[in-house]
């Protein structure tokens, strides 16, 4: 048995957990961490599941950053910010998030992402009034995490 290898008992069901688990989606390695040790598992057999996936490139922090970003801009947008918050909630350390952003050539321009978050919306709010269109889309924009000069910009282009 070489030092990836887990026993087939209890070490083989949490990996059998961890790799339903990221069966969904890509996941950071807190999420994987996180999952195993509310499954409660183990330090050691979670240090080496998490081993074992990192040698079959299974999870892989750098590459999660590459896939949300880009989920994030062309699913789902939000503002950089947000972007930024959310993959440090998923256990992302900042230098990396910074690195990774710098390095891809997709710029993540928050207001091309605020515009085409709001051009969807738009025509629920057609008819209202200046004001009350105005709240709107600022409510709307800014629980997407886009700061007040973003909202103004979008405002005055529609």
């Amino acid at each position: 048995m070489d030092e990836f290898d887990l026993p087939a008992g209890e070490a083989g069901k949490f990996y059998n957990k961890a790799l339903k688990f990221l069966s969904y989606r890509p996941r950071s390695e807190k999420e994987i961490v996180d999952k195993l040790l509310r499954k409660k598992a183990p330090q050691e057999i979670i240090n080496k599941i998490i081993k074992k996936l990192k040698e079959y490139k299974f999870i892989d922090d750098k590459e999660f950053v590459k896939w949300w970003i880009e989920q994030r801009t062309n699913y789902k947008p939000r503002s950089l910010r947000l972007i930024k918050m959310e993959l440090g909630q998923k256990g992302i350390v900042k230098d990396l998030i910074e690195e990774t952003i710098n390095g891809l050539e997709l710029t993540i321009d928050d207001l091309q992402s605020a515009k085409k978050l709001i051009e969807k919306r738009l025509h629920k709010y057609k008819n209202l009034p200046g004001e009350e269109k105005f709240q709107k889309v600022a409510r709307y924009l800014s629980s997407k995490g886009f700061n007040y000069d973003i909202i103004k910009e979008i405002f005055k282009k529609i």
